[in-house]
């Protein structure tokens, strides 16, 4: 039998209702346009059934990309049969102000066990690590924020990684250019940051500058900074395509945030603000929870892009569909037994903080 033939620009991560793949579930990840699968605590029952579903994917299409939002602390979907419950970054910013190298080995810790772990079960990629700072005022950021000073963010961040990378795991900055001065929560309002751009750059976006080269995606915030321009960050060419890939040099792929939170709302319905957001500069677009009442708006917007991909409408792009794929683990993951066993995991276990 023939490998299915990839799609030109797999630009939309998709999620399911629950924890096995019923008869849409497969049909939409078979969509051309299907390049990613999120999953939440709703798809999880136990290491073997995540494996199960996780298998089950891939022989539907070996190429897509499945995710999970599995920072530590209170974000963290996968929490009981054996995976480790994983600090808060803010824990690693703590132990910073005591030993900042003992931090930085606890850190390339907490990346190796969220990686291997997660890899032992089938699953691909992590958005992390929250290079938010923590200027206090933000409730959703909080302690998911290793700092507030960005130098300190940047060098836990980067020892994050490290342990991701060599468990095969790429990385996700979040969320561009910073969330972490607004109070608002972008699941359920419109954050509005009235910075300069001079401001913004010198301190919240240091992270993405200076991790330019090791970062594999980033994920722009739905916050408006008006100084800047008028749409959310995720929506603006601007922020996309002149501030972070042209002034920071930035290579990677670039995630929308979930477009039916409330902070992307302001682009119109949710195919408008996949259209917007891709035309901003996005490789691809998430879309949460919406398969939960039989996933009639997942089917809107895969069929929404096709039909404006081929009015024109957006492009699809070879350069997003190949940093798509450079996210895909590049090695065989350790079975979890035998990840149990193996001593550099059983190291970055007794480094956790």
């Amino acid at each position: 039998m023939n490998e299915p033939q990839g799609p030109d620009h797999a630009a939309v991560v998709i999620d399911i209702a629950g924890t096995t793949l019923d008869d849409n579930d497969r049909r939409r990840l078979q969509h051309p346009l299907t390049g990613g699968l999120i999953l939440f605590s709703r798809n999880w029952q136990s290491r073997q059934q995540l494996t199960e579903l996780c298998a089950e994917i891939k022989r539907l299409r070996p190429d897509v990309l499945i995710c999970v939002d599995h920072e530590g602390g209170r974000v963290q979907r996968f929490r009981t049969d054996g995976f480790t419950h994983l600090p808060p970054m803010r824990v690693l910013g703590e132990l910073w102000m005591q030993d900042a190298m003992v931090a930085t080995d606890a850190a390339t810790a907490c990346g190796y066990v969220l990686a291997s772990e997660l890899r032992a079960c089938g699953v691909d990629f992590s958005f992390t690590p929250v290079l938010d700072l923590d200027h206090g005022p933000s409730g959703v950021i909080g302690d998911r924020a290793f700092h507030r000073d960005a130098r300190v963010a940047t060098l836990l961040a980067k020892s994050v990684m490290h342990g991701l990378l060599r468990a095969g795991m790429q990385s996700c900055g979040k969320h561009f250019p910073g969330h972490g001065f607004v109070a608002a929560d972008s699941h359920v309002d419109v954050p509005v940051d009235k910075r300069s751009l001079k401001a913004i750059l010198a301190d919240d976006a240091k992270p993405y500058e200076w991790l330019s080269t090791s970062l594999g995606s980033v994920m722009p915030a739905h916050v408006i900074y008006p100084k800047v321009d008028a749409q959310p960050a995720g929506f603006s060419s601007r922020w996309l395509q002149d501030i972070l890939r042209t002034r920071l040099g930035f290579t990677g792929a670039i995630f929308s945030d979930d477009l039916s939170m409330q902070g992307a709302k302001v682009a119109g319905s949710t195919l408008d603000g996949a259209l917007a957001a891709l035309n901003a500069g996005c490789d691809l677009v998430l879309l949460c929870n919406q398969s939960l009442d039989g996933g009639a708006a997942v089917d809107e917007l895969l069929d929404g892009l096709q039909q404006a991909l081929a009015e024109g409408r957006w492009q699809a792009s070879a350069d997003s569909e190949a940093r798509r794929l450079d996210l895909l683990p590049q090695t065989a993951p350790l079975v979890w037994d035998d990840l149990m066993l193996q001593p550099a995991y059983q190291q970055a276990l007794a480094r956790l903080p």
